[in-house]
């Protein structure tokens, strides 16, 4: 797209000397680091290169690794781009974040956006092409033929496809893995971790050495870490063989003192990465080492599901629980959900859980999917998580999450909980427990939601149509077909975007409805293809753009291709001043002020916070979020209280974003909010 004439410069941030020392040319960061990894005959010419690249707006500076910090490494790397943004406005940076912590990255006028995760299309797509990559190369590889025999691919990727809900490409990818290359310890993802972790892992180092490792970087909040220190970490597990060399001590008393004087006049070195256990580690993937000194895991789920059972068999726990939010925290506490026993920590998160973001709440969900079904602190969490997504009048956004954690904790009582709030009076749970039900696959819940699609609800039907496609059996999809044979126009609609999720059945039923006699059935389809986005749907809107004799259906056709054109146009877009932002200024004039360049009009903003055009509201909470002063965070906080669903999630939205960028949120109550 429009970033293909980029110059891309990709760094991690271990590769960064920070804090910076010399602000008068931030790119010097870059430079260095960049000088690392360059042929020697281009030194010389890569200072030039850099900056001319970042002056001319070509330079796409993509930061990984901002996610895994703390809160105060992320403050120093903050710090950093907000120099290389004043010197070189015109760069484009694109950097990792978590949900925890976004330290300084907002402020500066970055955009968070979600990553999309996986459909179960393009998991089966990625186990087909590892299949048939892996027959073409691996299994000719003479390690390969000599071990387990090898399973045909066909069978493997049936079973694969199957009960991949909630896992990440990694998660996906170590489970492939482990399925074609016979040497997984079991079906569930942490048996496929693990499994990982004894591939990489270098031969006769014991696991405890790994795990006291990760459990030192979560303590000591150092997940870019020096060597040095991490060398007394696990030096009770080196041998003899791999602790660094000592020098002997001179017997003559004569050569003592010249020895001495030797010593005096030379620079003392430090035990090199590469030497010893955590050379080791370096050498089989576990560990990557880093200019300056500095080593990490690999990956962060590694170092977490590492550190998370060492913890399990160590009183550390609240060492952990007590630090700041930050991803090795987060993760390590996961996984020693999954092989400990953490009622007492739960305990003391639930204390701390309170609006309106509930992190804490919210990052105990995550426990449920891999912590043994029998655990005793499960259900005070489940009753926590249920009664979060009742409470009518919160957001949606917030409601959802608590509803996510139910349908990713794959657990058969949230199935049949989400069926038993279908029958709710509420539509707004009616609308999550279908979306549950959905991501569940939930076959006994048919009834329920064709029920919901009689309900007076748009939004609860919506969300029927795409359970019933995610559920994908014949008698579902039968149920959506007949939505968009005999619904009134918006469900018909509804039901047409929610087949483009069905690269099978759903697909075919599209090709089939754009050639029926139907005037609102044609529509319909139209709006379902352009929710499908592959050459062939493309086409097919063309040719009814072209070619239907109704003119409601060429108008939709053509407003489909307009909007498939222009993408760019749903992304976000870097404010005016509010000097220059037309509708504001406008505004201002009907209250009879102006705004004077370089203000922040809080005052008009509040005002138009309250207006009656619900256009000018949604405009005045992305102004008001970047000045979060008690005083605007109050009007926020009302805000998200009143009846209007659409301003209550931008508020909400706007209030995430100011706690993600680390600034502690009150207690609503303090405002006389809920």
């Amino acid at each position: 797209g429009k970033f293909q004439d980029k110059v891309p410069f990709l760094v991690h941030i271990a590769d960064l000397k920070l804090p910076v020392h010399d602000v008068r040319d931030a790119a010097n960061v870059i430079i260095e680091a960049a000088s690392e990894h360059a042929p020697m005959l281009d030194l010389t010419r890569l200072p030039g290169f850099v900056r001319t690249s970042f002056k001319s707006g070509r330079a796409l500076l993509l930061v990984d690794g901002f996610d895994e910090l703390t809160p105060e490494g992320q403050h120093a790397v903050s710090e950093f781009l907000k120099l290389l943004i004043q010197e070189y406005p015109e760069a484009t940076i694109v950097t990792t974040g978590s949900f925890e912590n976004l330290d300084g990255l907002l402020a500066l006028g970055f955009a968070p956006l979600a990553l999309n995760s996986w459909s179960a299309h393009r998991n089966a797509e990625f186990v087909r092409q590892w299949g048939e990559l892996w027959t073409q190369y691996v299994s000719l590889e003479s390690w390969s033929q000599s071990g387990p025999e090898q399973v045909e691919p066909l069978l493997l990727n049936t079973w694969l496809s199957s009960q991949n809900n909630g896992l990440t490409p990694l998660e996906l990818t170590l489970k492939v893995w482990g399925a074609y290359a016979g040497d997984s310890l079991g079906p569930h993802v942490l048996e496929a971790i693990a499994t990982h972790i004894r591939r990489l892992a270098p031969s006769n180092t014991p696991l405890a050495a790994l795990e006291a490792l990760a459990m030192q970087v979560v303590l000591n909040s150092q997940p870019i870490f020096d060597p040095r220190s991490a060398r007394a970490w696990v030096r009770s597990f080196e041998t003899v063989d791999e602790l660094p060399e000592v020098e002997e001590q001179p017997e003559d008393a004569e050569l003592e003192e010249k020895s001495t004087k030797k010593k005096k006049t030379q620079k003392k070195l430090a035990p090199s990465a590469s030497s010893g256990l955590l050379g080791k580690m370096a050498s089989s993937g576990l560990l990557i080492a880093h200019q300056n000194n500095r080593m990490r895991f690999a990956h962060g789920v590694i170092g977490g599901y590492l550190a998370g059972r060492a913890l399990s068999g160590y009183n550390a726990s609240e060492t952990v629980l007590n630090q700041p939010d930050w991803s090795g925290r987060t993760l390590s506490l996961r996984y020693l959900a999954a092989h400990g026993d953490v009622s007492r920590i739960l305990t003391t998160m639930l204390g701390w859980s309170r609006l309106p973001m509930h992190r804490p709440l919210l990052n105990a969900a995550r426990w449920l999917r891999d912590a043994p079904r029998e655990a005793p602190w499960r259900g005070k969490l489940m009753a926590a998580l249920a009664e979060l997504m009742q409470t009518d009048g919160l957001p949606m956004a917030l409601r959802g999450q608590a509803m996510a954690a139910f349908a990713l904790s794959n657990d058969p009582s949230a199935a049949a909980l989400f069926r038993q709030f279908m029958n709710s009076l509420s539509f707004e749970l009616v609308q999550l427990c279908a979306l549950g039900a959905g991501v569940m696959q939930d076959g006994k819940s048919l009834s329920a939601l064709e029920g919901i699609l009689s309900a007076p609800s748009l939004a609860a039907r919506r969300a029927a149509c795409l359970a019933l496609v995610a559920i994908g059996t014949n008698e579902s999809l039968e149920i959506v077909a007949r939505t968009l044979l005999n619904a009134d126009e918006d469900l018909r609609r509804a039901a047409a975007e929610a087949l483009a999720n069905d690269h099978g059945e759903g697909h075919a039923m599209l090709k089939d409805g754009a050639t029926l006699t139907d005037i609102l059935l044609r529509r319909a389809v139209v709006y379902g293809l352009a929710r499908v986005g592959e050459d062939w749907s493309l086409e097919t809107i063309q040719k009814m753009q072209i070619d239907d004799d109704q003119w409601v259906v060429r108008n939709s056709a053509a407003e489909m291709l307009e909007s498939m054109s222009t993408p760019e146009l749903r992304a976000p877009r870097k404010l005016k001043a509010p000097s220059a932002t037309p509708w504001l200024i406008e505004f201002a004039g009907k209250q009879g002020v102006g705004i004077s360049p370089g203000s922040s009009a809080t005052d008009v903003l509040i005002n138009a916070l309250k207006s009656e055009i619900a256009d000018e509201r949604l405009a005045a909470v992305a102004y008001l979020k970047l000045t979060p002063t008690e005083g605007i965070v109050n009007q926020i906080y009302q805000t998200m209280y009143k009846d209007d669903p659409e301003l209550r999630e931008a508020a909400y939205g706007a209030l995430w974003e100011i706690g993600a960028s680390g600034i502690k949120l009150p207690d609503p109550a303090q405002f006389g909010a809920r």
